[in-house]
């Protein structure tokens, strides 16, 4: 398939949307497109704002053959990363899981969802 403007129109990017605490309305942002960002009174004008403003960059971008990143999928993620950690942690998260009774695959994916 040609990645031409309507094929790059055509992809579900996400869409952030950030309540100006100060001046009111939203600012609106899709974050896989640095810079492509857009303010609004309402949320209606903001998001067809917003598609006006991937317009623009996304034909600057086929213009001056700037690469364009598509947008991330959870398909793309396996689920697994590899993380190295001191000893001494690695074995207080060992014995934390002991004590909980679970895996130390459990504890951890637990301690971090908690984070997040």
């Amino acid at each position: 398939m040609d990645k031409n403007l309507e094929y790059y129109m055509s992809l579900p990017y996400r869409v952030e949307v950030l309540p100006d605490q100060e001046e009111g309305g939203y600012a609106l942002r899709c974050p896989e497109l640095p810079g492509c960002v857009t303010c609004a009174e309402n949320l209606e004008d903001g998001f067809r704002m917003l598609e006006d403003a991937k317009r623009c960059w996304f034909a600057a971008c086929l213009e001056d053959g700037v690469p364009i990143p598509e947008p991330v999928r959870p398909d793309d993620f396996s689920g697994q990363f590899k993380l190295r950690i001191p000893k001494s942690l690695h074995l207080r998260l060992a014995q934390r899981s002991r004590e909980e009774g679970v895996s130390m695959n459990q504890y951890c994916v637990y301690l971090l969802s908690k984070g997040v």
